[in-house]
């Protein structure tokens, strides 16, 4: 795998994301980095925990997955992104923010190295009365919470049983002890629920980035290429294309 590693920094800031199967390809991880590399001052360390670095930029720094001894053949519920807790994750030090690859950023990020907080992640836009975060962007120390990796492989089963994905255990555990907080609700959008305009409105208006969004979330049916097009994969879901995706989603 190709890596640009060096000595490792408490002061470090780290991008972190992850990519597994063939879902998504090489392409995502250079576009995101060139996001990041537009909208972040100063220096960072870009890494992508991956089981391919085929194709992907020298820039980015490619690192294997830490194993979470899944059993075979279960739904995709992003349980490897709680590897990034692990108590030393290949020596990166520092603060990370992780970063979905199918995000889409439309401007500075630098406020999410900055905004207060011990862990902090978008707040579930469907149910807001629930503690649940949306894994697609959060951020904490590295090393910090290794306690929620071990409480996961201590208790996998039950885990799995209890909640239907990563993003819901991790909420519930950090939220227990005190330490779970969010972004401010106009930095990170849903492309889905925030910038698809109201029936019958979507017929002839475009989708549109709302007032003080930072990041916009891809989660669902739609990725970036399928907004590029105006391609939904729910039939009766009427979406008009969103041309200014190739503004942002670039290298």
């Amino acid at each position: 795998m190709n890596s640009n590693a060096r000595l490792a920094s408490e002061d470090d800031r780290v991008i972190l994301c992850m990519k597994w199967g063939t879902k998504y390809g090489p392409e995502y991880i250079n576009r995101l980095y060139g996001m990041v590399r537009r909208n972040l001052q100063g220096d960072f360390r870009f890494v992508c925990l991956t089981d391919d670095s085929s194709g992907i930029r020298a820039e980015v720094e490619c690192l294997p997955i830490p194993d979470l001894r899944l059993p075979d053949g279960l739904p995709e519920r992003g349980w490897k992104k709680l590897t990034t807790f692990e108590a030393d994750l290949h020596g990166l030090k520092g603060t990370a923010l992780f970063l979905d690859i199918d995000i889409v950023i439309t401007d500075s990020i630098d406020v999410f190295f900055e905004h207060p907080g011990e862990f902090l992640i978008i707040h579930d836009w469907k149910r807001p009365w629930r503690v649940t975060g949306n894994s697609s962007v959060y951020r904490f120390r590295l090393g910090a919470h290794a306690d929620v990796l071990a409480q996961f492989r201590a208790t996998q089963a039950e885990a799995r049983a209890n909640f239907r994905n990563e993003q819901a255990f991790l909420s519930d555990v950090l939220h227990k002890q005190g330490k779970l907080a969010y972004w401010p609700a106009s930095w990170c959008c849903s492309y889905k629920y925030h910038c698809i305009p109201p029936w019958p409105t979507n017929y002839w208006r475009e989708p549109f980035v709302p007032s003080g969004t930072k990041i916009v979330i891809f989660h669902g049916e739609v990725n970036p290429p399928d907004a590029l097009e105006g391609r939904r994969n729910r039939a009766f879901r009427y979406v008009r294309k969103a041309p200014w995706i190739v503004d942002y989603w670039k290298e």
